[in-house]
């Protein structure tokens, strides 16, 4: 039986015996597998070979017969053949890798060398690049110069990481790359443009068309030169620029970020000029239609005499105020009869003397002078009685300053039924003017439904009209203001060392291991190749 760990040499001579054992001569793999006499049920591969075998025949009975049996001889040494094969890679072990590897160690170290020699090569012929990085924080909601701003700013994380994304994409465009094409005139670079031998032979013959095809050449350059990436979850953009030269490099990213901003405020002020020249060109008509309005307001005034002070018609101002004095006109005709009232009462029932409602400077006088009187006459009955000579002279005092209250009494109740009958006509008069100022108001009430509906029209034409003025005006002015709100927090810096290629022993570093993979690679295949092509002559052997 096959063992891994046996010599190749001593594989070989007992599968050289062992043929010549079973075949005196060599023929196809068919041809061995009819003459291999099988005689032992160890190995599987003979067993199943044996077992497929047809059974002899004393004598095929025709020509398909014996085609039918040659094509099942065939199947089974192929099967046979597949499965010895089989068997031959499960039984693979450590020892044939290694002995694989050792007998291509030549091809791996020359395949080592090789990819060494390649990578020095690359390192030597390529174009050194050196990356520069710029940090710029774009804000999406802009500055604010005016509360109505022509750009509304949408609160929604995502609507402003949005904003964000396009405003990279303004970054990186083309309006942006020409401009810094121009600025730094790198049609003249031969690091972004080598013009062919054709073109150098041309000259200057191309014209403007040339210039637009080096533009073009400089521009697709650029693109791959130029990166702008959005930090994740937040406005930080992160702008990656490379060229042959560190300082070229950070040149060309302060013009790309330059470029940027102004195109920004370009495209801002663009926008604004288009719409202030659409709403200009409404103005006139909206002009003249609030004129229009306005004189249809004020002829329909003239025609019904409608007279207006701040806002209100002068005829509901004189009838409000006329109500006004109706109602104090009726106050004061109900307090002076009530005045009169309580006077004739007091009067009648002859208590002038102690009645508050008379309420003259002669009658609190005499009412003073008639309580001092009523206290002396008080004293005097009480010590010398009632016939006592000062006692009747106070008496008799005492009554002449009551025909004086009384006196007072009646004038002052006649003067307060002049003024309840003054009241009176005076109410009348000012209920009369109410009435004629009330129909009047009636009448130009109806005219005034007619002419609050010019006058809404004419308000809402003039509101649009001094709307659209005042918006022309403020973006007019809005054109001349750069609200983009972009902001470099990093600005680039020489980098210490190139980003590509990477450094000469590192890469001939990288292409040896390289070189030396492929080459181990090679060998393990060539190996395994060796290995099944003997893999039958091995199986019969054993």
């Amino acid at each position: 039986m096959f063992r891994s760990n046996e010599p190749e040499d001593n594989r070989r001579a007992v599968r050289g015996n062992a043929a010549l054992q079973r075949a005196p001569s060599t023929g196809s793999l068919l041809d061995q597998a009819e003459s291999d006499p099988i005689s032992s049920d160890a190995d599987p591969v003979r067993r199943t070979y044996r077992d497929n075998r047809p059974a002899p025949a004393s004598a095929p009975a025709s020509a398909s017969q014996a085609e039918a049996t040659w094509d099942d001889d065939g199947s089974s040494a192929l099967e046979a053949r597949l499965q010895a094969q089989w068997q031959s890679v499960t039984r693979i072990g450590i020892g044939h890798v290694l002995r694989w590897l050792q007998r291509g160690i030549a091809l791996i170290v020359f395949m080592a060398i090789l990819g060494a020699v390649i990578a020095f090569g690359y390192s030597a012929t390529t174009t050194p690049r050196y990356t520069v990085y710029t940090d710029l924080i774009v804000d999406p909601s802009n500055f604010n110069v005016t509360p109505d701003d022509l750009t509304a700013v949408n609160p929604q994380r995502d609507s402003q990481l949005l904003e964000v994304d396009s405003k990279i994409r303004v970054m990186t465009s083309g309006n942006v790359l020409r401009q810094v094409i121009r600025d730094m005139k790198l049609t003249e670079d031969t690091e972004f443009f080598k013009p062919s031998i054709l073109s150098s032979l041309l000259g200057s013959s191309g014209g403007d068309t040339s210039q637009e095809a080096r533009e073009l050449s400089v521009q697709r350059a650029l693109e791959e030169r130029i990166k702008a990436t959005r930090e994740e979850r937040s406005f930080v953009v992160v702008l990656s620029v490379w060229t042959s030269d560190p300082e070229k490099s950070i040149r060309l990213s302060n013009a790309v970020v330059e470029a940027f901003q102004s195109q920004l405020f370009q495209s801002s002020s663009e926008s604004a000029g288009r719409i202030a020249a659409s709403i200009n060109a409404r103005l006139d008509e909206l002009r003249t239609s609030v004129t229009q309005s306005e004189e249809k307001v004020e002829q329909f005034k003239r025609d019904n005499k409608l007279q207006s002070s701040a806002g209100e018609l002068t005829s509901s101002r004189i009838s409000s105020a006329l109500d006004t004095q109706v109602l104090d006109a009726q106050q004061r005709l109900i307090q002076a009869d009530a005045r009169y009232n309580q006077m004739r009462s007091a009067v009648a029932d002859r208590r002038a003397t102690s009645a508050t409602i008379f309420d003259s400077a002669a009658m609190t006088t005499m009412r003073g002078n008639y309580t001092v009187l009523e206290q002396q006459i008080g004293a005097l009955a009480r010590t010398y009685g009632s016939r006592h000579p000062r006692l009747v002279a106070l008496q008799s005092e005492r009554a002449t300053l009551e025909g004086a209250i009384a006196e007072e009494a009646d004038r002052i109740l006649q003067q307060a039924k002049q003024e309840s009958d003054q009241a009176r006509a005076t109410l009348g008069q000012l209920r009369s003017r109410s009435d004629t100022e009330r129909a009047t108001v009636y009448t130009n009430n109806d005219a005034q439904v007619q002419l609050r509906e010019l006058e809404r029209d004419a308000r809402a034409k003039a509101a649009v009209y001094e709307t659209y003025l005042a918006r022309t005006n403020q973006i007019s002015e809005r054109q001349e203001i750069d609200t983009s709100n972009v902001r470099v927090i990093s600005n680039p810096v020489p980098p210490k060392s190139k980003t590509w290629p990477p450094a000469t022993p590192v890469l001939i570093a990288g292409g040896a291991i390289a070189g030396a993979i492929i080459g181990t690679g090679l060998a393990l295949i060539l190996g395994l190749l060796g290995y099944l092509r003997n893999a039958r002559p091995r199986y019969i052997s054993a």
